[in-house]
């Protein structure tokens, strides 16, 4: 079975949403961070650099939660060529542009409005990231755009389309169970 590394307040619970999603048997495995059982020998075979989430699939060990969300699409998923190439865009977006540009707070002032006034304009075309049906993509992007609300207090009512895009990913049951009674 799947094992999922995790810890309080990471973003094993994106990774924990798409396996929900999946529908794939797992198993969490807690690590006391405040411990340092993230830094533990058995830990850092998983993952060198002692952070979470991390996982381990049979043989395979993969960290990076857009690197984990990329291989359950490919190995659990039932996305097209296309389809995937469309997710690896939105999980680099997600981690590389959307995370930095509003969790840094020395990006935050410049990067929000370039950011969510884009991304306002695709939610008021289309129900999801990639179009009309929810992916990966919903979950790595989806994921953190909860957050801002969650950990930033920000207000986004500037921006109506993704509030409400925010919204509907946030009342998906998967959602609800992995990340849903986070405070």
């Amino acid at each position: 079975m799947l094992k999922l590394y995790a810890g309080v307040r990471s973003r094993a619970s994106i990774v924990q949403w798409y396996l929900e999603e999946l529908n794939v048997p797992y198993e969490v495995v807690v690590l006391d961070l405040q411990a340092g059982e993230q830094l533990q020998p058995s830990y850092r075979e998983i993952n060198p650099f002692g952070k979470v989430p991390g996982i381990v699939d049979g043989t395979v060990k993969l960290w990076e939660s857009g690197a984990i969300l990329l291989y359950l699409e490919e190995k659990y998923g039932k996305a097209s060529f296309e389809e995937r190439m469309i997710s690896i865009q939105w999980v680099t977006f997600a981690n590389a542009t959307l995370g930095p540009g509003v969790f840094v707070e020395a990006n935050r002032d410049r990067e929000l409005p370039r950011l969510m006034k884009p991304l306002n304009e695709l939610f008021e075309r289309q129900h999801c990231v990639s179009g009309d049906h929810f992916t990966v993509a919903d979950v790595a992007v989806g994921s953190l755009l909860a957050y801002i609300p969650l950990m930033l207090q920000l207000d986004l009512s500037e921006y109506p389309a993704v509030v409400d895009y925010t919204k509907r990913m946030a009342e998906r049951p998967c959602f609800q169970k992995a990340i849903g009674g986070r405070k």
